[in-house]
């Protein structure tokens, strides 16, 4: 579990006012001096991550944050980076102390429930001051609640109480882990998964995606057959039957389209991810406005990891010039932007092409949608933009059948408003 990556691990945001305990909290709970302990208020400036397991969720991730009260010049830019830190969290836990409860606990819990993010107490200090029975009362009818003191409390005790309310607040889909590939192949069943061996593959090992997926289909009890591109027809003539689903690389879509058999599912290892780290039927109907892209339109390539870009770089150079040949346009503006931080106004863009988001967890990943569609603009990811800029979109979305609607709806909802202004649209 320790070496689970960050994307995969339940995100717990700590938030509350300068020292009501946050970071000995977190230094209980994880049984090590993460953060630095100190009477002094705002000891803590940047968010501090401590990975750690909690049975029965699994792997998590702490965000120790900043006071949320201070005031000061520098207390103001490290609020803000604790407000940031929202858009990461799957649960907020708020740490109080006994009977008090201002306006920043409120604006706070304004926030949380702005952005859906599920939320509970933790009491402390319960061993200078027992809360009243009215204080706990009118937070539980907000969230759940729990009392701990950080400084007297044995770990064993902290834990127990904390997966109480952890287990009342935490998404499903971190009890029940969202399906990857294993709702397209049944047990026994075969996978043959298409991974190309370029200049962009990790030297020695293969990229997490294709990882996962080999190994959910290993816990589907199927079979998984790893190929490169070249060698897929040779193994599908060997095979004694038709594979279940044949999943490729976007960046081989087309060849590997062109020889897996009809009737058989094939998708990319991006469109796996874009309904399990994000919304794969948004991400559809993205795939229509880059159908639709007009002279001087500005794309925004967003990637959320910061790789050294190669000579031919996937997000750089080759799905601009894939976007380019499609639409046959010249005059495109593409800006680029990487890492964990994300634009606040994308109101600018005509589409966001989103990259795989390996590195983000499910919650990160769609509080950028839903960014996107408060600003009106569409968003896709890589693969799909790949498989639409090949021709192939619609038999890539075919396992995906609310996903294909969409994107088929979505074309033609355009076509009609298209038309009306007297303007002339292509099909694929």
């Amino acid at each position: 579990m320790n070496s689970t990556p960050k994307g995969l691990r339940l995100h717990i945001g700590v938030f509350g006012r300068t020292n009501v305990g946050k970071s000995s909290l977190i230094n209980l709970l994880t049984g090590q001096e993460v953060s630095i302990v100190s009477d002094v208020p705002g000891t803590t400036t940047d968010v501090v991550e401590k990975a750690m397991e909690i049975l029965p969720i699994g792997p998590v991730l702490f965000l120790d944050t900043a006071g949320v009260d201070d005031e000061s010049l520098l207390g103001k830019e490290r609020i803000r980076k604790a407000m940031e830190i929202l858009k990461r969290c799957d649960v907020a836990v708020l740490v109080l102390e006994p009977d008090r409860f201002t306006d920043f606990e409120e604006r706070l819990i304004e926030k949380l429930e702005e952005k859906k993010i599920p939320f509970a107490f933790v009491v402390n200090k319960v061993d200078f001051s027992k809360p009243s029975e009215s204080f706990v009362k009118k937070l539980e009818e907000k969230a759940p609640v729990i009392q701990i003191s950080a400084k007297s409390d044995s770990r064993e005790e902290a834990l127990s109480k904390f997966k109480k309310i952890l287990l009342k607040v935490v998404p499903s889909e971190f009890l029940k882990e969202p399906q990857l590939i294993g709702d397209l192949v049944p047990p026994g069943g075969i996978a043959v998964l298409v991974v190309p061996i370029d200049l962009e593959a990790p030297k020695g090992r293969l990229i997490l995606p294709q990882v996962q997926t080999i190994r959910n289909v290993l816990d589907s009890d199927a079979t998984a057959i790893v190929v490169k591109e070249r060698e897929l027809p040779f193994m599908l003539s060997i095979l004694n039957r038709k594979p279940d689903v044949v999943i490729c690389d976007s960046q081989v879509v087309l060849k590997v389209s062109a020889d897996v058999p009809s009737g058989v599912k094939f998708t990319t290892f991006s469109v796996l991810f874009s309904r399990y780290k994000g919304d794969i039927t948004e991400f559809a109907k993205g795939l229509a406005a880059i159908k639709n892209l007009k002279e001087g339109a500005r794309v925004l390539i967003a990637e959320s990891c910061t790789h050294h870009p190669i000579e031919d770089d996937i997000g750089r150079v080759k799905i601009p010039r894939w976007i380019r040949q499609f639409t046959g346009l010249k005059d495109i503006e593409f800006h680029h932007h990487a890492g964990r931080s994300y634009p606040e106004d994308l109101s600018g863009y005509d589409v966001v092409v989103h990259c795989g988001a390996c590195t983000l967890n499910r919650r990160e990943m769609l509080s950028r949608i839903e960014a996107a569609k408060r600003a009106g603009v569409p968003i896709t990811n890589y693969g799909m933009t790949i498989s639409l800029t090949q021709g192939v979109a619609e038999r890539v979305l075919e396992p995906f059948p609310s996903a294909l609607r969409a994107f088929r709806n979505s074309v033609k909802r355009r076509k009609r408003n298209v038309n009306r202004r007297g303007c002339k649209i292509l099909d694929i």
